[in-house]
């Protein structure tokens, strides 16, 4: 197939100055705020890339020269007013204004628009891009923040001078040291790896049952059952660990006196049945979604040639609705491994887990080791959401490939 040849568009060197004087004055006002100076900031931003866009386009600067001029321009003055962590900002600052200068000024804006797309409908498909880029941002960056701070080689929750000037001798991995070797967080982890794994067996083993019956046509009341079901992760957490509370200690008193249960075992019993049902919600939906393109007369065809029910749902059901139930899995897993109020109410020391460990580093310790377990969780957890991502995909094409 022949290439399309790509049209350049001409735009308005007034319009291009406008954009990067505009993206000139919010990365201003950011470098400004940081240093006490938010108004002269913003300004200095302004000219300064109005000054550089006017250059640019009406002495014809070449693209690949222009952009890292801008980037090699970025890295020393934010070195010179920053150090090696100022260079490193100000070249990406050179870098997003190279790129940005040249996007707009050579009309790719619009590259992957119809032609006869409105400047307003131009405008808020950026925008809405632009909007997104910040809520990621507003939400990703207290958690980013967490990383560096786990190497710190003080016993500070904040960023030390030799940090914040790349001094090796400012960085340490001593709280990861203290997480392996310290006999309170080794046993916080223990329990947490014991607990996670058996409430999500249950939730997944209840939860798949309950989504497969509720998605029924002729289950009775399937509205109200479902509104139940799913009313732990609705309801706040609060409340629930209060309910859970007066339950299971009327259920641990049960079982210590007349089965002659341990008060170890009862009290792991009752954090797992708790973190079950917290991860039984998350099962029911995403199996539900799951069950929505299934196909019902692959179930009756096994049935007419002959299969029980058993061996339906393990041969024909389980392996298409398989990804929504892994994908129930994983978000009951990170719940029971996350969770620290239902926890606090129903278990004792004995069952202290992770986020408990990492609370009492808070509030009575004040123990930069939960930087480096903080850091441990959110990588596990990217690991598991992009293995969510992938089910999701993974579902996607096999409900694609069903027969309508």
């Amino acid at each position: 197939m022949a290439k399309l040849a790509q049209v350049e568009i001409r735009v308005p060197t007034g319009f291009t100055v406008a954009m990067a004087a505009a993206t000139g004055a919010a990365g201003g006002l950011l470098v400004g705020a940081a240093n006490g100076a938010a108004l002269v900031g913003l300004v200095a931003g302004a000219a300064v890339m109005a000054a550089v866009a006017a250059i640019a386009f009406v002495a014809r600067v070449p693209e690949r020269a222009g952009r890292w001029a801008l980037a090699v321009a970025g890295l020393v003055l934010g070195g010179l007013g920053g150090g090696a962590v100022g260079a490193v900002i100000g070249l990406g600052f050179g870098a997003f204004y190279g790129w940005f200068v040249w996007w707009i000024g050579t009309g790719r804006y619009r590259a992957k628009l119809p032609p006869y797309a409105t400047a307003l409908e131009v405008f808020w498909h950026h925008a809405f891009r632009v909007l997104c880029g910040m809520v990621f941002f507003f939400l990703i960056t207290p958690i980013l923040v967490v990383i560096p701070l786990s190497f710190n080689a003080e016993d500070f929750f904040t960023f030390t001078p030799e940090m914040l000037h790349l001094d090796p001798a400012g960085y340490s991995l001593k709280h990861y040291e203290d997480f392996f070797t310290n006999p309170d967080w080794q046993r916080a982890l223990k329990n947490s790896v014991i607990i996670a794994p058996l409430a999500t067996i249950i939730s997944v083993s209840l939860g798949t049952l309950a989504a497969i019956g509720l998605s029924q046509s002729h289950v009775p009341f399937r509205r109200p059952i479902m509104a139940m079901l799913i009313s732990p992760m609705i309801v706040p957490l609060i409340i629930s660990a209060t309910g859970m509370f007066f339950f299971y200690s009327s259920l641990g008193n049960w079982l210590e006196g007349n089965m002659g249960l341990s008060k170890d075992v009862v009290g792991y019993m009752k954090v797992v049945l708790a973190h079950a049902v917290l991860g039984i919600p998350f099962v029911i939906i995403t199996v539900t979604a799951t069950l929505v393109g299934f196909d019902r007369s692959l179930t009756r065809a096994a049935a007419s040639m002959g299969a029980n029910p058993i061996t339906t749902f393990f041969r024909v059901q389980m392996p298409l609705i398989l990804p929504g139930v892994i994908s129930g899995a994983l978000f009951a897993f990170i719940t029971s491994f996350d969770e620290v109020v239902v926890v606090l109410f129903v278990g004792s020391a004995a069952q202290k887990t992770l986020p408990w460990q990492m609370f009492i580093g808070l509030r009575e310790q004040i123990s930069p080791t939960i930087l480096a377990v903080a850091t441990i969780l959110v990588t596990l957890s990217i690991i598991l959401l992009t293995t969510l991502e992938l089910l999701r995909r993974r579902s996607e094409r096999l409900r694609g490939l069903a027969p309508s």
